[in-house]
């Protein structure tokens, strides 16, 4: 029963396997590099007895911290305007509910401080500009706050921290003539409870 066509199906199936094996590549695992410091303050450096090394915090987001005896006023980071915790609006594209990068630094540090703070709860409050209907204005500022509540929760927030609101075009300053009257009234307001 030696069949010479079954024979050749059969070798050639195992060298396509053979090579298939060969060919199979590995994961590569993601190690960072090492990188060697050649400065002369590094060998300068080394050549010293060993002493505490103090970094600079590059992190964009600003560590919160709390006194629990401090006054109200004067430690609070929530009102320090030196605080990026002062800050507290999120502005959008006209006709968007997308959060853009350059706010992200505030969701961060308000993010960390709702994570240190369980207690703390915030209201984040929709708005928009006059134009669109009066619905349309109510749902596109509930949108703006849900979008910076999820990225709140993206950060770890609990939903139990959270409440959004629209005020849609209700909170609008009167009559925009311009465009940048207008961008002021697009935004996402972070309001803390009891405050």
């Amino acid at each position: 029963m030696n069949n010479p066509t079954w024979n050749t199906k059969l070798l050639s199936t195992l060298v396509m396997a053979l090579v298939l094996a060969a060919c199979k590549s590995t994961p590569m695992v993601d190690k960072p590099a090492a990188v060697e410091d050649k400065s002369p303050a590094a060998a300068q450096a080394a050549t010293k007895p060993a002493e505490a090394t103090v970094t600079a915090d590059t992190s964009p987001v600003k560590e919160v911290v709390i006194d629990g005896n401090a006054t109200a006023s004067s430690n609070n980071p929530l009102k320090d305007p030196n605080n990026i915790l002062s800050k507290r609006n999120i502005y959008f594209d006209f006709d968007s509910d997308a959060v853009k990068a350059e706010f992200r630094p505030i969701i961060e540090a308000h993010a960390k401080y709702l994570l240190a703070n369980r207690s703390a709860k915030v209201i984040l409050q929709g708005n928009t500009d006059e134009r669109g209907t009066r619905e349309y204005n109510l749902s596109l500022g509930q949108r703006r706050s849900v979008a910076v509540k999820k990225s709140l929760n993206l950060l770890g927030v609990q939903d139990a921290q959270i409440e959004t609101v629209s005020f849609g075009e209700e909170k609008a300053t009167a009559a925009c003539a311009d465009e940048a009257c207008a961008k002021q009234n697009r935004r996402a307001d972070i309001v803390y409870e009891n405050e």
